[in-house]
């Protein structure tokens, strides 16, 4: 009887014994699982920050260009309307809005970029960006051609606290206090600008604050537009420019701009041929 007693005890501390040496077994393998895991999150966090650096050049690369394409636009248009004599600066933004829309088109067609095709609810969508954009754009070759082109540069710097500004109330945007003071000594510095510039031009000033708040609120409102992600940044741009084509073309005829542009621009080309 007592044999039979003790048997089962041994029994169990056999299988006891056998379920330690099992559980020590298995122990290291689960750290090395741990450890791999652990390595391979750290690979992963590694091939996340690789490319960290070289998207930060992407950015820094854009901005450049932006810089340098802004800078030659004005240079451009400034030469057209002022070296060449260019009558028309409506005329100017009319051949800027057609370029804008068959290249945008273009690019469609070629499946380059991607945009929605248009549907009676695409002005609605736009607006009132079209107004804004034309106006931005007339504006600004209404001033290039009147003002030198430093002073041009010192007054659009309004531009961006007129972007603060509209930011600001349309997208409730919070700006921290060394932007502000960054933005500030740089109006204070158009200023000074302004006050010792001798060749001053009253409707040249008026047009480049113009331009600056229609600029402001474009921007704020292309901000907000782009955020419902409906229409994209090339159908916003390329919408824009198709709507206001046609009313713009309109204006310049009723204005004659168009009739400028084929009397005066025609001599003033005959008169450099035979010279």
């Amino acid at each position: 009887a007592s044999i039979n007693t003790k048997t089962p005890l041994l029994r169990h501390d056999h299988v006891g014994w056998a379920s330690m040496a099992e559980v020590q077994r298995r122990q290291p393998v689960r750290v090395k699982g741990a450890a791999a895991s652990e390595s391979g999150s750290h690979r992963n966090e590694a091939a996340g920050m690789a490319p960290e650096p070289f998207t930060v050049f992407l950015k820094l690369s854009a901005a450049v260009f932006y810089g340098l394409a802004s800078f030659l636009i004005v240079v451009v248009n400034k030469s057209v309307l002022t070296n060449y004599r260019f009558p028309s600066s409506l005329s100017v933004g009319i051949g800027q809005m057609l370029a804008t829309v068959v290249v945008l088109w273009v690019a469609k067609a070629f499946r380059v970029i991607k945009f929605p095709d248009f549907d009676k609810n695409i002005p609605r969508k736009t607006f009132p960006l079209p107004l804004l954009y034309v106006g931005n754009q007339i504006t600004g070759l209404f001033g290039t051609k009147q003002l030198n082109l430093p002073m041009f540069t010192v007054l659009r710097r309004f531009s961006i606290l007129f972007t603060m500004m509209a930011e600001g109330f349309l997208l409730k945007k919070k700006f921290s206090r060394p932007i502000q003071l960054t933005v500030l000594a740089m109006i204070l510095g158009a200023f000074v600008a302004a006050s010792t510039d001798l060749s001053f031009d009253l409707q040249g000033y008026v047009f480049i604050l113009m331009n600056d708040v229609l600029t402001a609120a474009n921007g704020a409102y292309v901000k907000q537009k782009l955020d419902s992600k409906e229409l994209g940044k090339y159908g916003l741009l390329y919408y824009n420019a198709l709507f206001m084509i046609f009313p713009t073309l309109l204006f310049a005829y009723f204005t004659g701009d168009i009739q400028m542009v084929g009397t005066e621009f025609n001599h003033y080309y005959t008169i450099n041929l035979c010279a």
